[in-house]
């Protein structure tokens, strides 16, 4: 996890792009929103990604580096030497870096099952790895592109996470159970949509999620009732408390700490979720969670994990 050194108010960026009080009351009361991460004037984005890559690597080299982004002008996409300059500051020059995009705040957790593809093609040495990285800059867009109408206000952040294999010498912290995807074209607008059409976002969006959810825990061959934790999409404790009661997981096994201080990081929001539940001593050894993004378009991406020892 990777943050800036400073945050703004929501209710000043809220008030930046011209929101209304009766709006700003709902990112405040209901959504629960108070500050949002942003970079300092000597900050870069390219920092944080350095920063995050650096200790999921731990001193070792990976095969593959991916980083699942959602929004589309990221300057490693566009300029080779913004990207090598990235590679070599990771200390992985020759390594393949692509990125993962074009599914919004999907693609962060899409990356890591892209990053499973990779470690079980044929061929695959067994020690090789896989560095995904994810995150975006919300800054680079001020005034009313930071915001999402009755969604969201996101903020900077990085995170990274190597996949690999475990090994004798590398046990990972979590290991990997099953997942699911699935998307709803009729929402493709993503924010062109009319008001009819994002109450209908809305409301939808709560049902895809409690489906892809019971296809991913049944996929880890688990039941609901056996989940242990949820590492949500950090938008909205209202919409976590629709999924709740639709699936039946206790509210209060849905980790939304972060919501007040961080808010909306883009698709790094679950892994966001998972560390600061770790860190702050939440998570057992054989806990099972459930990590989740859902990126507007629609799409959405749930991954079960089980904690191991730590190493």
């Amino acid at each position: 996890m990777s943050l800036p050194r400073s945050t703004d108010p929501v209710e000043d960026l809220l008030v930046r792009a011209g929101r209304g009080p009766m709006e700003r009351r709902m990112f405040a009361k209901v959504f629960g929103l108070r500050q949002s991460p942003t970079l300092a004037a000597d900050e870069r984005m390219e920092d944080l990604l350095v920063r995050a890559g650096l200790d999921a690597l731990g001193g070792e080299p990976a095969q593959l580096i991916l980083y699942g982004h959602t929004l589309l002008n990221s300057d490693l996409d566009s300029a080779d030497a913004r990207l090598d300059g990235l590679r070599s500051r990771l200390g992985q020059s020759d390594t393949a870096f692509y990125g993962v995009s074009h599914i919004n705040c999907a693609a962060m957790l899409r990356s890591v099952e892209l990053a499973r593809r990779f470690l079980t093609r044929p061929g695959a040495g067994p020690a090789e790895r896989v560095l995904v990285l994810g995150g975006d800059q919300a800054s680079s867009h001020q005034g009313r592109a930071r915001v999402i109408p009755g969604v969201a206000v996101p903020g900077d952040a990085a995170v990274g996470v190597m996949v690999h294999a475990p090994t004798t010498r590398r046990r990972p912290r979590y290991r990997y159970l099953g997942g699911a995807s699935s998307r709803d074209a009729r929402f493709h607008r993503n924010q062109r949509m009319s008001p009819p059409e994002l109450g209908l976002f809305q409301e939808a969006s709560g049902e895809q999620t409690v489906r892809t959810l019971r296809r991913a825990v049944a996929a880890a061959s688990l039941t609901v009732d056996r989940v242990d934790w949820v590492m949500p999409h950090l938008t909205s404790r209202m919409f976590w408390g629709r999924v709740s009661r639709s699936s039946g997981i206790p509210k209060d096994r849905i980790c939304l700490d972060l919501i007040p201080e961080l808010g909306h990081n883009y698709g790094a929001d679950a892994l966001l979720a998972l560390e600061h539940a770790d860190r702050s001593g939440r998570l057992r050894p054989g806990d099972r969670c459930v990590l989740f993004a859902i990126g507007q378009g629609a799409y959405f991406q749930a991954m079960v994990v089980e904690v191991e020892e730590d190493s």
